[in-house]
């Protein structure tokens, strides 16, 4: 593979999208590409947002996505994703989450989460929405939606020669791999 690809994790504090770039890294790693990755995570545990860039390829030189470069973006929330889309390459595909985190404004009844979300996105870009905590929930525990998230993003990625059970028991929790490993799958089947 010659050409860089990029790939932007998008989500709200909690939501796990650091431990899945990481899981994601590893991965690709394992899998012969040269890989860099940034995070932004600045008031995560208060809820702000997080987002993380992935960049692979032969060799990569930055860790940074720019404006209109992003090949995939995987939205862990579905207000995120519309924050994010001018991200978007064109041509570029989304992996969005159909769940909805109310911002401190909405919380505080100062603004209304926005209506149409989906349907917006999906005249901007070629949209896969998933109910990712649902699949998540029905496995044992909606905490994993994150992982159910990147079985879908790797599906899509179509990289092949990876230990993803590996990637994944080495990054999660202890006693929660099992757990991963199902959801991973669930993702993975979407």
């Amino acid at each position: 593979m010659s050409e860089v690809k990029n790939i932007l994790l998008v989500g709200v504090g909690g939501q796990g999208t650091i431990l899945a770039s990481k899981v994601l890294s590893e991965g690709l790693v394992e899998a012969g590409y040269d890989v860099k990755m940034s995070e932004i995570h600045g008031m995560s545990q208060r809820g702000g947002n997080v987002s993380t860039q992935i960049r692979y390829g032969k060799k990569v030189y930055s860790p940074i996505v720019g404006k209109g470069e992003a090949d995939v973006i995987v939205a862990f929330e579905k207000m995120e994703a519309l924050r994010w889309i001018e991200y978007l390459r064109h041509n570029g595909k989304m992996v969005v989450n159909d769940f909805e985190i109310p911002s401190v404004p909405i919380l505080m009844g100062k603004a209304e989460y926005p209506e149409g979300i989906l349907e917006e996105l999906s005249e901007k870009a070629s949209v896969l929405v998933i109910k990712a905590a649902e699949i998540a929930e029905n496995l044992g525990n909606s905490k994993a939606m994150n992982i159910v998230l990147l079985g879908a993003l790797v599906k899509a990625m179509n990289v092949d020669g990876v230990d993803w059970k590996k990637a994944i028991e080495n990054n999660v929790k202890k006693g929660f791999e099992e757990l991963n490993l199902k959801a991973f799958d669930a993702g993975y089947k979407l």
